[in-house]
Order: structure tokens, then C-alpha cells, then sequence
């Protein structure tokens, strides 16, 4: 299995320092590589530059600028143009499916956070020792930084990536080879039903309250957006005051995405310890959090229809708060490291199908809560209706497990 660990950094302030130049001089880099292919498709009749060319270029810039290229990782300046060429690529595929392209931008300092070194002891390298709580990873141009491992890393160290986040630093490990830890049988198996109301209904009609982090930091977080707002936008207008009202409203988004985290892991290790077998709607999220497209008025060129978007930006901004991607995808992993079966069913009607004659129609579910089928009378919750239905449609795989 492949695994990513992230540890916290506790470089001293010297190393602090050198870590935000080694940031800015591969922001530059980036920035530099994005000219150069802009300025080659306008003024040299369309030429397209690639990866390979620019990577050709890195000695010559190493060799022209030591301070600022030549003290870093040859090997971490590739990825940082690997990371550009892949920007485009994606720009590219997009524009071939007609989709909004997305040119790639020019990142700010504060917004180019990550220094990728692709192979363990290729300009980085990870200094484990066994039961030793704190261990060192070793940059080039940089030093031996102190980091703070809580828990023991396993198979094989691919990638070491450096990231910041406001303002505390970050090693993240990419491995391969990491053996499972399989987990003794429950005989027990499960579907689940994802909502906003309630987090999750499992088949067994028990309910996982919705946190709802953004809503409970939301006053907190307005205000601070409103006096970040009074500030001028011009940059050369922007001093002490404003970084420290930008800090304070990063601060509070990462409080409120650590929280996420920490719940989401903590509900997928307890569903995985207690069952064998789980079903779950395969969702997409950015299908559903998807804007409604406009409405012209045929009657009245140039308006336009009401076409909910206003409450359907309300519905998006709670989906996006309960975070149900990422909550599935850490349920997969710890699926998968602990042995357990993970069943993916059409999430299609099964909030409005029928229990006891199967009858499908909206009309079943007159509110959020309560299921009421207009043909048969049967009345449920809502919730625990939609889950033993996805348990349903994954019976036959989930009945061998058990």
C-alpha cells in the first residue's frame, strides 16, 4: 500500500528563515518557467515550450544565480517544473473537453507553500531512528531540522515534500511498501447514508451528529473578513496590520479544517473497528456543489429566470462543510490498511425508495426527515431509510462477508 505521514517541523530561527528563502527562490522559479512559456507562444509565433527544455535550462541558472538556485536541491527545482508543466497539461486536456480552461496564474509567495524532493536522499534525506520520538530530516542548503514524529513510519520513504502552513512548517512522507494491519473480525456489516442534517445514518438507525465547524466559527470568521476587508487592496498600500488581519482569517480556516480532519478520522476509525463490511453512496461532490447554470428570459433579452441559486449556494456551502469527499476518502484508506471491505453503490433514489413495495417517487420524502410512501403508507426516518437501502444495494457482496 502506498501511505503518506506528516510531521511537525521544529526548525530553529535560523533554519526558519533559510526555509521561507527556499520557498520564495522556487516561487521564483515557478513564475520565471510561466513567463517564459507565455512569452514564447505570443512573441515567437506560437512555440510551445515543454518540461524537458526547461529542465535543460537548470544548470545554466544555477551556474547564473548560485545565491538564489544554486544552493537548492537540483532534483526539488525539477519538480517545481514538473509541478508547472502538469498545470498545463491540465489546461490543455480542459480546453480539448470544452470545459472552462483556467489558464495557470503567477503564485504570490503566501500562495506557493510546497518544495516536493522526489527521492529520499536526493537532496533531502530522512533521518529515522528507531524509538526515538523526535528524529531529523536533512535539506540541502538548510540542515539537520529537528522533527516531531508521533508515530512510527512504515515501508518505504519515495517522496519528502517541505510545506508551510501559516506559520508552522511541515514534512510530509510519500511511501510505498507499507504493510497492512488487519484488524480481527467483527462479523459485522453496515451501510451508511451521508447527509448535512445528521453527518451519517448507519442501517442499524444510529445517527452521527453534523458538527458543523464553519457554522460555529462563522461570526468569528465574518468579522474578521470584514476588517481584512477594510484595508486597500493596492499592494503597495499594504503593511503590518493588514498581514496580521490576512493571518488572523488564515489562522481560523485552518482551526476550522483541522477540526474537520480530526473528526472525519475519528468517525472512519470507529466504523471501521466495529464493522467487517461498509456501503456508502458513491457521491459527486463536485457535480453537486456545482452553481445552477443562468436561465435567459426568452421574453426579456438580456435577463434572466430565477434558477435557485441562492439556495442552492446555501445546500453547496453545507456539503462542502461536511466535507463528505475527503471524510470518504480517509474511510477508504483505513479501510483498506485494516482489511475491510468498502462497497461503493449508485447513490441514485435511495432516499426515495420505498422499504416494504419499493415504489420510487419523490413525493415519498415529504420533509427531511420523515419518508412517507404515497403507495403503501410505510413512514420512516428519512436517513435510515436512505441507508438501508445503499446496504441493500450492496447485499450480495456484503451477505459473503458476514
Amino acid at each position: 500500500m502506498n501511505r503518506a505521514y506528516k510531521f511537525l517541523l521544529r526548525p530553529t530561527a535560523g533554519q526558519k528563515a533559510t526555509l521561507g528563502e527556499m520557498l520564495r527562490d522556487h516561487c521564483s522559479l515557478y513564475n520565471g518557467a510561466l513567463q517564459e512559456r507565455r512569452d514564447a507562444w505570443r512573441h515567437s509565433s506560437k512555440t510551445s515550450i515543454k518540461y524537458g527544455n526547461q529542465s535543460a535550462q537548470l544548470k545554466e541558472i544555477r551556474a547564473f544565480d548560485p545565491e538564489r538556485h544554486g544552493r537548492w536541491s537540483f532534483s526539488s527545482q525539477q519538480a517545481t517544473l514538473r509541478r508547472l508543466d502538469k498545470a498545463f497539461q491540465a489546461f490543455f486536456r480542459r480546453v480539448k473537453a470544452g470545459q472552462t480552461p483556467g489558464y495557470p496564474r503567477f503564485k504570490g509567495v503566501g500562495h506557493f507553500d510546497t518544495v516536493v524532493f522526489p527521492k529520499d536522499g536526493d537532496g533531502c534525506r530522512w533521518d529515522s531512528t528507531p524509538h526515538d520520538r523526535h528524529t531529523r530530516v536533512r535539506l540541502q542548503g538548510v540542515g539537520h531540522v529537528r522533527v516531531h514524529q508521533h508515530r512510527p513510519v512504515h515501508g518505504r520513504v519515495k517522496t519528502i515534500s517541505i510545506k508551510r502552513e501559516g506559520n508552522r512548517w511541515y514534512v510530509v512522507l510519500s511511501c510505498d511498501d507499507v504493510p497492512a494491519e488487519p484488524l480481527p473480525p467483527t462479523c459485522a456489516v453496515i451501510g451508511i447514508d451521508m447527509g448535512t442534517t445528521r453527518f451519517l445514518t448507519t442501517s442499524d438507525g444510529k445517527h452521527v451528529a453534523n458538527p458543523k465547524f464553519l457554522d460555529t466559527a462563522a461570526a468569528e470568521l465574518a468579522d474578521a473578513q470584514r476588517h481584512l476587508a477594510t484595508f486597500p487592496k493596492r499592494a503597495q498600500q499594504r503593511n503590518k496590520k493588514h498581514r496580521a488581519a490576512a493571518r488572523k482569517v488564515a489562522k481560523l480556516h485552518a482551526k476550522i479544517r483541522k477540526q474537520r480532519l480530526d473528526f472525519h478520522h475519528k468517525t472512519a476509525l470507529a466504523l471501521v473497528r466495529d464493522h467487517d463490511a461498509i456501503a456508502h453512496e458513491r457521491l459527486n461532490t463536485a457535480g453537486m456543489t456545482r452553481a445552477p447554470k443562468p436561465k435567459p428570459d426568452p421574453k426579456t433579452p438580456g435577463a434572466f429566470l430565477p434558477n435557485g441559486a441562492a439556495a442552492k449556494a446555501g445546500l453547496n456551502r453545507r456539503i462542502l462543510d461536511a466535507g463528505w469527499a475527503q471524510f470518504l476518502g480517509i474511510l477508504a484508506n483505513k479501510a483498506e490498511s485494516a482489511g475491510r471491505l468498502l462497497v461503493p453503490v449508485d447513490a441514485r433514489n435511495t432516499s426515495r425508495t420505498c422499504l416494504a413495495c419499493g415504489h420510487v417517487a419523490k413525493e415519498n420524502r415529504t420533509t427531511q426527515a420523515k419518508f412517507e410512501c404515497v403507495t403503501c403508507g410505510f413512514t420512516a426516518n428519512a436517513d435510515h431509510v436512505g441507508a438501508t437501502n445503499v446496504f441493500n444495494r450492496a447485499g450480495l457482496v456484503l451477505c459473503d462477508v458476514a
